[in-house]
């Protein structure tokens, strides 16, 4: 006899969207294998702030996502929530389950799985509690890493009640233990993995030539979020170095956020227009494209929880040069790439510049990799099976 498919009801605060399409891919593969070996109920949550000028923090990349909202692969209700920066933050996760718990209800999940510790991963316990249901809260990086204030009070109280705590690294599952009580008994480690039809091990030259790169040179190349905690202001101090001293090597800057902006002038400041090359936001498709062409690629971030971007590099045979933060030391082995102290523009340079040096075997780098999202999704789904499966045994003793 076959099983009943699972009912998941998965929240989230990240997935592409137009105005940032790198956001929460990693969490949209997840859902769309998921939804493969289970009935999945995508709920695209998001903050709204009043249209005021200067209220919107710094940090956050504001764009309106329309009720229409679709996404290959998955079944997904987008809505929003009102809210103001920094007063509201302790009031978040109570304001969105508001808004979620009837829409979830209608959908009647065997079980609720919440990415983002909090708010929305509070938002997604509530709701839970209230239909009766077990809920998974998973943790990305930044919503373990970064908290303070009501902040880390409310990680906490978000992970002590949940069923179980999904983490992206074995650095995460000690962090999570050390700094908010986690039970380790109910921590599970799920590191992330990749599309292996667009990340994969492509001819260099022709990804060149598909981009209209010059054929001779070096390129490096950034793709991610364009904020500060990302470390691009030690990216361009390092490179501004870098390129006085080789006439031959070019720096990409791949993604979207709040610093795209000034970016442009950044690079001008530093003499290095016509050095850094600024192509924008793209999707995977073309962000493989770009990496391929590359011969590194860096993230010189200031915290991580598992850099999926990192696993996507190595997909495509391309060594990667990052801060020793997070997950990242769990992937990148000697043979791979170059660690590096976070926050040290000089340290960096060293870095970069020693592993375009270095005659890195492309192909061993890419057959290393094997891990994909349908591995993740199963694993997802095992963790969900066994939290509903504790409740149900309690429910009969």
């Amino acid at each position: 006899m076959n099983r009943a498919r699972l009912r998941i009801a998965l929240v989230t605060p990240m997935l592409p969207v137009p105005h940032d399409l790198t956001r929460g891919r990693y969490i949209h593969e997840t859902a769309r294998c998921l939804a493969k070996i289970a009935d999945v109920r995508v709920y695209f949550q998001t903050l709204r702030y009043p249209r005021l000028p200067g209220i919107v923090p710094k940090s956050y990349l504001y764009g309106d996502v329309p009720p229409d909202y679709k996404l290959d692969g998955v079944d997904v209700e987008a809505f929003s929530y009102g809210s103001l920066p920094v007063l509201g933050r302790p009031l978040n996760g109570w304001l969105a389950s508001r808004a979620l718990t009837p829409r979830m209800a209608t959908f009647a999940p065997d079980v609720v799985v919440g990415y983002w510790v909090y708010p929305d991963g509070f938002a997604a316990l509530l709701a839970a509690h209230r239909l009766g249901k077990p809920c998974v809260v998973g943790a990305l990086g930044s919503d373990i890493h970064v908290r303070s204030g009501s902040n880390a009070w409310l990680t906490r109280r978000t992970i002590e009640r949940a069923d179980a705590l999904v983490v992206v690294s074995e650095a995460m599952a000690r962090g999570a233990q050390a700094q908010f009580g986690a039970d380790p008994a109910r921590v599970h480690t799920i590191v992330n993995g990749f599309n292996r039809s667009v990340f994969r091990l492509q001819d260099q030259q022709q990804a060149r030539a598909a981009l209209g790169l010059p054929m001779q040179g070096r390129l490096i190349v950034y793709v991610g979020r364009f904020v500060e905690a990302k470390g691009l202001i030690e990216l361009l101090d390092a490179f501004e170095k870098m390129a006085a001293e080789d006439g031959d090597v070019r720096l990409a800057l791949i993604g979207d956020g709040v610093m795209a902006p000034q970016l442009p002038g950044l690079v001008r400041d530093r003499g290095l227009a016509e050095r850094v090359l600024l192509p924008g936001s793209m999707e995977p498709v073309q962000v493989a494209r770009w990496i391929s062409a590359a011969d590194l690629l860096t993230l010189p971030s200031w915290s991580e929880g598992y850099p999926n971007v990192v696993v996507e590099a190595l997909a495509c045979g391309t060594p990667v040069v990052a801060t020793d933060v997070g997950g990242t030391r769990e992937i990148l082995r000697e043979d791979r790439g170059l660690l590096v102290s976070p926050r040290d523009a000089q340290a960096l340079r060293v870095a970069l510049t020693e592993a375009l040096r270095r005659p890195w075997d492309r192909a061993a780098i890419a057959a290393s990799m094997a891990r994909s999202w349908d591995d993740v999704a199963a694993e997802t789904l095992q963790v969900c099976e066994s939290v509903v499966a504790r409740r149900s045994a309690r429910r009969q003793g």
